[in-house]
């Protein structure tokens, strides 16, 4: 199966060039030119990498992916953040957004970026599903389970990863 890239930029020849290199290398390219778009495309289909302008009218990129990154349903998308910004600034938000690219765009970043983040977002939908699955069999297996005795009532043991392990 190819890898679904969305190209967002509103002007249309860099939409273009894009699209041009990542069909190229036999990607399937989706595109739009606003921010709205970007995020209903996001939403209502399957995208595994979005290419984002960062300059855009409207909602800019950074916004946009703040967005998708608050929304379970688009949160896992990787998103590389296209600038022509040159501050260290813009660039460390283009870091916090996932990644980011400059402007003129080089092609070995560009594919060695996509491809890359088209292997990771396989991976990750695949520990996804395998979580998804292993959680679903476990509550139909303890569904299926008839607990007559106090001493063979299932526990629950919750385990809380965010908060610093503590060594005994």
């Amino acid at each position: 199966m190819t890898a679904r890239i969305l190209v967002v930029d509103n002007i249309p020849a860099n939409v273009r060039l894009l699209e041009v290199r990542l069909l190229a290398e036999y990607f399937e390219v989706l595109t739009a030119s606003n921010s709205p778009d970007a995020i209903e495309i996001c939403e209502n289909g399957k995208v595994d990498v979005v290419l984002l302008n960062v300059m855009m009218t409207g909602m800019d990129g950074f916004e946009v992916c703040k967005r998708l990154k608050s929304e379970p349903a688009t949160s896992h998308i990787p998103v590389v953040m296209i600038t022509a910004l040159d501050q260290v600034s813009d660039r460390v938000r283009g870091l916090e957004a996932g990644d980011f690219l400059t402007k003129p765009v080089n092609d070995l970043q560009l594919m060695t970026r996509v491809k890359s983040l088209v292997r990771l977002k396989s991976l990750t939908d695949e520990l996804r599903l395998r979580a998804s699955t292993t959680r679903n069999i476990g509550i139909q297996e303890l569904l299926s389970r008839n607990f007559e005795s106090e001493d063979t009532k299932p526990r629950v043991l919750v385990v809380d990863e965010r908060k610093p392990s503590v060594e005994c």
